[in-house]
Order: C-alpha cells, then structure tokens, then sequence
C-alpha cells in the first residue's frame, strides 16, 4: 500500500471535491475513488462536469474539466467512521491552508462527517453552506462511496447537478 492517495489540484479551479480520507484501496490503487463500487466517476459525468466517464487512472484528467480532489485527513482507513472527530479538527489548519493557497471557487465535501466535526456543528444541512470554508463557498454533497447506499445513483446525480449548476450560472 502506498499509504497515500494523490491530491489532484490546481489554482482556480471550479471545483474541489473533497473526501472525508482516502480509502485503504484508493491508497493500495494509488487513485481516488478507485473501488469498483464508489459511485464517484458515474456521478460526476452524469450530473455534467465531465463529458465522458473518467476511470480512476484518468484522474489527473479532471484539472481540464475544472475539478480537482483531496482528502480531509491523508490517513488510509477501510470506512470513514475510523477517524475521530479529533482527528478531523487537527487536520483542519492544513487543510484549510490547501482550500486557500488553490482558491476554488467553491469546496465541495464529500459527505457531513468532515466538516461538521471541523466546525463542531451538528446541524449541517445538505447543499450550499450559508458560510464560506476557506474563502470560498461551501456545499456539502453525498458521498458517493458505495458504502453509503442512504442515496441511490440518481440522488447523487441530482445533488451534484445542483453543485454544477450553481457554478455554471456563476460564469455566466
């Protein structure tokens, strides 16, 4: 296992999604959202920021369609529920220092846990955030892990659809 999966960023972008941690196959993969059962890649083509289904492999890929991805915390776990609420708000000041030296336009996390154990809110809500996360805007989104089945494929397509909308008629 590598240990680590690589953060996919460039300054500007539209869009940084970001997962609560690596998975321990992402990390054995040396890709995110590498297992055949994470719902990531389907999602984010068929709620229109890509124009074709991208693989794993093709990660790298996503900086021409304005998205890039990291990970809350770096440490590799089989399920999200093995990192601490203490562990999230440690990672926080780096974290935070990644989301401000790229400056998406808007941060995208992959599911409540991260973000409402950084805030140390209980009370997050599905979509834009009415805060600002680093200086940019905050929407939180299902994760698309195919662990979490509370969302069928298309919720998630619906609730990403939201994101890309929201960000289309920003540039316009």
């Amino acid at each position: 296992m590598t240990g680590y999966t690589p953060d996919i960023l460039a300054e500007g972008l539209d869009v940084i999604f970001c997962g609560i941690n690596p998975a321990v196959t992402a990390a054995a993969d040396g890709h995110n959202f590498s297992h055949r059962n994470n719902r990531f890649w389907s999602v984010l083509h068929l709620a229109g920021f890509t124009d074709r289904q991208l693989r794993p492999e093709d990660e790298q890929q996503l900086l021409q369609f304005g998205c890039g991805i990291t990970a809350v915390v770096a440490r590799p776990t089989r399920q999200a529920r093995e990192i601490t609420a203490q562990e999230f708000r440690r990672a926080r000041p780096s974290f935070e220092a990644k989301i401000l030296k790229y400056r998406p336009q808007a941060t995208a996390f992959l599911g409540k846990l991260a973000l409402s154990a950084m805030t140390s809110s209980h009370h997050i809500d599905w979509g834009p955030q009415p805060f600002a996360f680093a200086g940019t805007e905050a929407w939180v989104l299902p994760n698309p892990s195919g662990l979490n089945r509370s969302f069928t494929r298309d919720a998630l397509v619906s609730a990403y659809s939201q994101l890309r909308l929201a960000l289309t008629d920003r540039k316009r």
